[in-house]
């Protein structure tokens, strides 16, 4: 069972919603302001936060950082307006995992939910194939954690599954759509999500992050690791 905090402050698009999420199995506490979100999340921990980013007060993006700063690897699900494309960069910018636009259909939401926790869970036994590194660089498959010079690193589940593929296709140039398809397992997708998530990721590998040595774009075609 799958337990959810919905941060939502319309009573009844949060309703809704709450209702659905129930009637498809999960486990479902309901926010309607930042600091009862951040409230709820100390008192039972949810597996995942579907987090309304225009909430009054204080804003999603403040709660989504607040919300990475006590569990970095925490699944987050924004939600925003149609067609408000910065309001979605910024959202990815403070973490978020994903994100559905309003309004959503009951079977995208849980679609998205899906995709993010299968991503967040840790991989079966059988598929586990121990340690990938990189100069400095060391991932634990199994235990989905990342050490950078022995330091460890606060990556978000999509921030690790996109390392982790890059570090196994090392010198290989992808683009965009194929990064979508493969870490984040959509047909279909909005490409300033990779656009961001590289830039998180490489304020977490690059010595600097401005002059990439790692992680480097590739104009025209995408990005390539090249391996240290």
């Amino acid at each position: 069972m799958v337990r959810i905090l919905l941060v939502e402050d319309d009573p009844t698009v949060r309703g809704a919603a709450a209702a659905f999420l129930r009637r498809a199995g999960h486990t479902v506490d309901e926010a309607a302001t930042g600091p009862d979100a951040l409230s709820a999340f100390a008192a039972d921990p949810p597996d995942l936060v579907l987090l309304d980013l225009m909430l009054p007060g204080m804003g999603g993006f403040d709660v989504c950082r607040r919300l990475r700063s006590m569990r970095p690897d925490l699944p987050v699900i924004m939600v925003t307006a149609r067609g408000q494309e910065h309001e979605r960069v910024q959202g990815l910018q403070a973490g978020a995992d994903d994100y559905v636009t309003k309004p959503f259909s009951q079977r995208e939401l849980e679609l998205r939910i899906r995709s993010v926790l299968r991503r967040s869970s840790p991989p079966a036994a059988a598929a586990v194939v121990g340690q990938v590194t990189d100069g400095d660089l060391t991932l634990d498959l199994a235990a989905r954690s990342a050490t950078r010079g022995g330091q460890a690193l606060a990556l978000t589940s999509r921030e690790f599954d996109l390392l982790a593929w890059l570090l196994r296709h090392t010198g290989q140039v992808v683009s965009r759509d194929e990064l979508l398809r493969e870490v984040w397992g959509w047909d279909i997708g909005d490409g300033s999500t990779v656009t961001v998530h590289v830039r998180r990721l490489r304020e977490k590998v690059e010595a600097d992050p401005g002059a990439p040595t790692r992680l480097v774009t590739v104009f025209g075609k995408g990005y390539r690791w090249d391996p240290s």
